[in-house]
């Protein structure tokens, strides 16, 4: 199996992961992936034959991301990939633009030089990757970009806060390819972001954070939309 991706963003680099946060993020990518769709069964034994561990650590695997609101778990009867709905996405999107704001607000009143280029090389990586077609590492770079933004605000908390509703909007972000065009179009939302941050422009910074979260969010609306309409 593949080397899976950090689970949270910029968490446990260089160091080495407990059987249950390895289990934790192998089941992470299955889900941002699609493999494991939403209203999925998660059986332990198969889960554990999948990933090549004994059942425990599938176990503590399963609870960390019932913490981040992936994973429903309810006594005696199972876990389940949580569902996929239209008003979880609202729900989800209103709680990203709260905290959101208030973190790019803090980033571009605090925002140094070292965090001009992590952030720069975040977003150059995030283009390559997407280019390529390469999912999973743009996925990564694009955390990676964000919470680098966010974490130079100086507050741990409102960055930890953030994580649980980030990953749950990654399980709406479906597999389809990008065009160039949206490409291009993502990339430009970010640099805008990135420059009103490097001018300590905080209203800037916080319209251009809306704007970008505003169309991701109508894209996918619109995507579940037209796969509703096609289901019925």
């Amino acid at each position: 199996m593949s080397s899976p991706m950090e689970l949270l963003p910029g968490g446990g680099r260089g160091g080495r992961r407990t059987l249950a946060e390895t289990a934790a993020a192998e089941l992470h990518q299955l889900i941002l992936s699609g493999e494991l769709p939403s209203g999925t069964p998660l059986r332990l034994v198969e889960l554990a034959n999948r990933l090549e561990m004994s059942q425990m650590p599938v176990r503590e695997g399963l609870r960390r991301l019932e913490a981040l609101g992936l994973v429903d778990i309810i006594p005696h009867r199972g876990a389940w990939v949580r569902e996929l709905s239209l008003e979880d996405l609202r729900d989800t999107h209103e709680t990203r633009l709260a905290l959101e704001s208030l973190a790019v607000r803090a980033a571009a009143e605090h925002f140094g030089a070292e965090d001009e280029q992590q952030a720069t090389a975040a977003l150059a990586e995030h283009l390559r990757l997407s280019r390529s077609e390469d999912s999973i590492g743009a996925r990564q770079s694009h955390a990676d970009f964000h919470f680098t933004l966010y974490r130079a605000g100086g507050s741990q908390w409102l960055a930890r806060a953030i994580e649980p509703v980030w990953q749950n909007s990654e399980r709406y972000r479906f597999g389809s390819r990008q065009t160039a065009a949206q490409i291009e179009r993502n990339r430009q939302e970010h640099q805008a972001i990135l420059d009103a941050c490097v001018a300590h422009d905080s209203d800037a910074a916080e319209e251009a954070l809306r704007t970008h979260l505003a169309g991701a969010v109508q894209r996918i609306t619109e995507t579940m939309t037209s796969r509703q309409k096609g289901t019925s």
